[in-house]
């Protein structure tokens, strides 16, 4: 494992070629990004979560008239996708950017991607890109997502712009069902929970005020399970789309999709 430093006139960040895995990310000397360990990256840090984002339900799904089995947690789940662990080619470095690239084959995903994600900083701007391009002979499900925790002080609080809807869940398995919800004035203060949101999130406390910007990803999984952060996790598609469908993408031979997202700091 190799991890590089990047960094401008306001920020710095380290990320890390186990998992293409962002370890560290401060502005003005102050970490936005909850400070992350490669044992356990889904914890802190931020993970790339290729070819799926969160649970596919039992840890087997059937493609195209093929069942296919993934290995599972301990909820009997298969869950954040297969490159937590991988190690990344180093494709490009500078001061202010990096890129890494992996070549997923796995016994429990039909075809062979090459991925690729792009680091970025501008100003108090992180910039990231996933790229997956099918590489194999056969069509292919395919949801990618990020796993970021941001800092925050006890006030924190969300906002959205545009409409927002939760998605139903039984037992952290969405169902299919959409539920309007309001994030800005709800009083819930715990989630483990998946969102269609339209338009940029805001989440804000007496830390840190920051803004998620996404592109072909409008799901977002709100998780709070770790102290004084929140995990806001843009995604393609929701979680168990192998079975739900919710933002499947069938990613054919020779195809290429693109995703992004931008976190800008707006104050720390």
């Amino acid at each position: 494992m190799e991890c590089v430093e990047l960094s401008n006139e306001v920020s710095q960040a380290v990320i890390c070629s186990k998992g293409a895995y962002l370890l560290r990310w401060a502005v003005l000397g102050k970490d936005v990004v909850l400070p992350g360990n490669t044992d356990k990256p889904t914890w802190s840090g931020m993970a790339m979560l290729i070819p799926f984002a969160n649970r596919v339900k039992g840890g087997e799904y059937e493609f195209e008239g093929v069942r296919y089995s993934l290995p599972r947690n301990e909820e009997g789940h298969a869950i954040h996708g297969l490159v937590l662990n991988e190690e990344w080619n180093i494709e490009s470095i500078s001061r202010g950017s990096a890129s890494f690239k992996h070549v997923l084959r796995n016994p429990g995903y039909p075809t062979e991607l090459t991925l690729t994600v792009k680091y970025a900083l501008t100003g108090k701007e992180l910039n990231v890109d996933i790229i997956t391009r099918n590489t194999g002979l056969k069509n292919a499900p395919l949801v990618v997502g990020a796993h970021p925790y941001f800092i925050v002080s006890n006030d924190w609080r969300l906002n959205a712009q545009g409409d927002v809807r939760m998605c139903e869940a039984v037992n952290k398995i969405p169902t299919g069902r959409l539920i309007p919800f309001n994030l800005s004035n709800t009083t819930k203060r715990e989630f483990d929970d998946c969102f269609l949101i339209n338009g940029d999130i805001i989440l804000e406390s007496q830390y840190s005020t920051i803004r998620i910007i996404r592109y072909g990803m409008p799901y977002v999984q709100i998780f709070t399970g770790v102290p004084n952060a929140i995990a806001i996790e843009p995604m393609s598609g929701a979680p168990d789309a192998y079975h739900n469908g919710m933002g499947l993408i069938i990613i054919r031979p020779n195809e290429e999709r693109r995703f992004r997202f931008t976190v800008k700091v707006l104050r720390v």
